[in-house]
């Protein structure tokens, strides 16, 4: 009985899962959305993933050093976030995503350009300040787009969306690597993820809502 109720769940859960992603694709604002929050998304978890294994290898930096490294990511991510909360109050979070998105494509350029291990801390540490806004206006953007009887289910979809396609970053950042046998070529593949989800998000439309009725978009006017 356990089984069958475990199963039936199951059923239920992609039967549901599949009506949301059908709703969304008839929301073309919100679907484009997520797929590209998807993208670059892809692409931030993989300069975490493999940020520090690009370190050690091309710069030669110890076990210590990774994990300091590490440490700066993560904490000029929050310096970032807390300094763009006001550039998304003023701007929106679509502009503040795209500028966000704008500095880590320039700062991660120069991260398989620079020689010197000194510069990779600093290019590090600025990278990083792009990482927070990045993560943080996704999110208000998600609340302004998604209809707000349908927050939860959407902000679900959104989750699904950071995390179903996180081994395509890896994976193509691995062939790459195979291939040129360059951690540097490697590495710049995630920025085509970041100008993938650029190029997406610049053609938004941030001012229009879903209609759970109809396929039609509404226009959200100055206060939402």
């Amino acid at each position: 009985m356990e089984s069958e109720s475990a199963a039936d769940a199951v059923r239920e859960g992609l039967r549901q899962l599949g009506k949301t992603i059908v709703d969304v694709g008839r929301q073309r604002h919100l679907a484009r959305f997520l797929i590209a929050h998807m993208l670059y998304i892809d692409g931030l978890n993989t300069l975490f993933a493999f940020g520090g294994i690009y370190a050690a290898g091309t710069f030669g930096l110890n076990m210590a050093d990774v994990i300091r490294f590490g440490i700066l990511l993560n904490v000029t991510a929050g310096l970032g976030a807390f300094a763009f909360a006001w550039i998304d109050d003023w701007l929106g979070p679509k502009r503040t995503i795209l500028i966000a998105l704008f500095g880590l494509i320039t700062f991660g350029l120069a991260a398989v350009m620079v020689t010197g291990a000194t510069a990779f801390w600093v290019i590090g540490a600025m990278l990083g300040i792009f990482v927070g806004p990045t993560q943080a206006a996704s999110r208000t953007l998600m609340a302004r787009l998604a209809p707000d009887e349908r927050q939860n289910e959407m902000f679900g979809l959104y989750a699904l969306s950071g995390k179903a396609t996180a081994f395509l970053g890896p994976m193509v950042l691995g062939t790459i690597t195979y291939w040129t046998d360059s951690q540097r070529l490697g590495m710049a593949t995630i920025l085509v993820f970041f100008a993938a989800g650029t190029w997406l998000l610049y053609g938004l439309d941030d001012t229009a809502i879903g209609d759970p009725e109809d396929t039609d978009h509404q226009q959200v006017r100055d206060g939402l």
